[in-house]
């Protein structure tokens, strides 16, 4: 069993240690979802938390429910984990649950029956019947978690790296549901394992929320807009026919409006002069790194250190609250309603009490003008060797400005204040930001580095010249 599951794992499309010597070092059933005696092909879920330790000393905990069967199943052996003999179910063939409809329909009842199964609690939020007759379907393009759809009603989203505590995709979409919020999708329930004290944190496993059959991905619907105005030589970006700056503007109103429902729900605060100065010094180590890894930066390191400096140099306390942590148009979905807002759960990466950790919202603005900058640059990256590379430059800078400004307008407009602080704020974050896409880029996707050094001179350039 060890070693079948340490070789899935290893090559899963969610497993974020890839490269790391991983070694299997316990596996705990949560609890059992199905009969043990129904049948060769009728399967037996168990919900598996697989405990990983690392060369380096460093542990993490990975969510693998497995779906167990008495007899192969060949519509699943794309699926197949291994075979072994369970304590509880004796000899099985195991498969990953999350690829298996047979499976994924026993999470389905037990949310409709709010059940508790084993050590485990399916929690539900009132105001929607789950529609128990549609089949499943298993995205295949996440990178860190599992998503099913349950025909067009609702999705479940299973949590593969797991952390004790309250995962904020889960609580900030039952703040907002609760509040009415028409920008998220709503939540319909959750998975948890309770903590056995009444001071442990729960273990947050997996969530079942609105499914937004008609939404289409921020990402993508800009893409197509900058490909619309590449394709018209004679044109300026407010006059094709694809022009993306009424939907910015939209999603700048609905960003300000769930930063505004998020400091209702979970309160606000602030950091004084001191912790701003913590905040400039962690950008300016950052920078440190980078510069080592990313030579080109240095032409523009003077630039970069006055953002950070401006930062700390502010002298009244900026206000902080619960923000999104990752925002950028791949985090977005625009449906027939409008703009919603997706994927709460923070940075991956970072450990869970940085991810819920109050921040500016001025962060998420950041991201999201950053991502204008990358969808308008990503396509220039793919056409310009079929055409003037000066112009498609103008083209891309023109239409990402265009629309980072529509956004920015919208923000404001729906009662954001963007004064000087504001702005010295939004400069540093971008910067920083720009300064992490150079280092991922140099060690993971080297033909893009030019995107981000780009920003990032202009960034430079800016505060230069002010």
């Amino acid at each position: 069993m060890i070693g079948a599951l340490e070789q899935y794992i290893g090559s899963a499309r969610w497993f974020g240690g890839k490269g790391r010597g991983l070694t299997v070092t316990g596996v705990r059933r949560l609890g059992t979802l199905g009969a043990g005696d129904a049948g060769p092909d009728t399967p037996v879920v168990g919900i598996e938390l697989v405990t990983l330790d690392y060369p380096d000393g460093q542990q993490e905990s990975y969510q693998v429910p497995l779906a167990y069967y008495s007899a192969p199943q060949e519509r699943l052996e794309h699926a197949y984990v291994g075979s072994w003999t369970d304590q509880e179910l004796g000899e099985v063939l195991a498969y990953d649950a999350l690829h298996d409809r047979e499976a994924t329909a026993l999470w389905l009842q037990a949310f409709d029956e709010e059940a508790t199964v084993g050590e485990l609690v399916f929690r539900r939020l009132p105001g929607h019947d789950l529609d128990l007759t549609t089949h499943s379907t298993l995205f295949t393009g996440e990178q860190s978690n599992s998503s099913v759809a349950f025909g067009e009603d609702s999705l479940m989203k299973v949590f593969r790296k797991v952390t004790p505590g309250y995962n904020p995709d889960i609580s900030v979409h039952e703040a907002l549901t609760v509040a009415g919020n028409e920008h998220v999708a709503a939540l319909y329930g959750w998975l948890e394992h309770p903590g056995h004290g009444a001071d442990d944190p729960p273990l947050h496993l997996g969530m079942l929320q609105q499914f937004l059959r008609t939404a289409s991905d921020g990402w993508e619907l800009a893409l197509a807009s900058v490909r619309d105005l590449f394709a018209e030589a004679d044109l300026h970006a407010d006059e094709v026919g694809g022009d993306f700056a009424s939907e910015a503007h939209r999603l700048g109103v609905a960003t300000a409006e769930v930063h505004a429902a998020l400091a209702e729900a979970f309160g606000t605060t602030s950091v004084d002069h001191d912790e701003l100065r913590e905040l400039a010094g962690a950008m300016n180590r950052r920078l440190d790194t980078a510069l080592a890894v990313v030579p080109p930066l240095a032409e523009h390191e003077a630039g970069l250190r006055a953002a950070f400096d401006a930062l700390a140099a502010l002298s009244e306390p900026v206000a902080t609250q619960r923000v999104h942590g990752d925002f950028h148009l791949g985090q977005t979905l625009r449906t027939v309603k409008g703009w919603k807002i997706v994927d709460f759960e923070g940075e991956p990466a970072k450990p869970l009490d940085e991810r819920v950790r109050p921040d500016s919202p001025w962060r998420d603005v950041a991201g999201m003008l950053r991502s204008f900058d990358y969808a308008a640059h990503a396509v220039e990256h793919d056409v310009e060797a079929d055409g003037d590379s000066d112009q498609i430059s103008f083209r891309a800078a023109e239409w990402a400005e265009r629309n980072q400004q529509a956004f920015l307008a919208g923000y404001v407009e729906a009662g954001a204040r963007l004064e000087e602080p504001e702005k010295v704020l939004l400069r540093a974050y971008s910067a920083d930001k720009a300064v992490y896409e150079t280092v991922y880029e140099a060690r993971n996707r080297p033909s893009w580095l030019p995107i981000p050094l780009g920003a990032v001179a202009r960034l430079a350039e800016e505060v230069t010249n002010r």
